[in-house]
């Protein structure tokens, strides 16, 4: 299981100016934060963190592949991803977060980007994931095809359409 402690930063250590923080997504990583729709991945983080009077500039660029199913064959697929994203922190009485600004609150000093590195890499997933034309599991796509004509009505014939459906066609509709 991921390690999670990594992701904690504490920014009442940072030193005014620059830092650079890498970090490793992994399997161990999604498997950690119980992510929802990516559960595998290799990906690498680069965090910048620029810190000026107390406000902390972060620049995400997070760059790697992750594996999801495919919405028409459902076999796993490889999905690129490529982001980069920029986050404001800065220290203050009680945790807050608007727009892509956080306040932490300051006797604690520390914010886990664990959770907003996870959404960048969501957000840069496209909602329908697709093999390319032609790369499709066959057999799934075969019997696809296969249920796909007894709806429409073009199969062969012999299977009765179910009877919910036919119910539905009797209905007028008026306007």
């Amino acid at each position: 299981m991921s390690n999670l402690e990594q992701f904690k930063i504490n920014l009442k250590s940072l030193a005014e100016g620059m830092s650079v923080i890498n970090l490793d997504l992994d399997n161990a990583y999604f498997e950690a934060i119980d992510a929802p729709v990516v559960r595998q991945g290799n990906l690498k983080c680069t965090l910048a963190i620029n810190c000026i009077d107390s406000v902390f500039d972060m620049d995400f660029h997070i760059e790697g592949s992750v594996t999801l199913p495919c919405d028409i064959c459902l076999d796993d697929m490889e999905q690129e991803v490529l982001s980069d994203n920029h986050l404001v922190a800065k220290l203050g009485d009680d945790y807050s977060e608007e727009d892509d600004e956080v306040t932490v609150p300051e006797n604690e000093g520390i914010l886990n980007v664990a959770w907003f590195i996870y959404q960048f890499i969501e957000f840069d997933i496209p909602l329908r994931h697709v093999h390319a034309p032609g790369k499709c599991n066959p057999a799934m796509m075969k019997v696809l095809q296969e249920h796909s004509a007894v709806r429409s009505g073009d199969g062969d014939g012999d299977q009765a359409m179910d009877s919910r459906w036919e119910a539905l066609r009797n209905i007028e509709i008026k306007e």
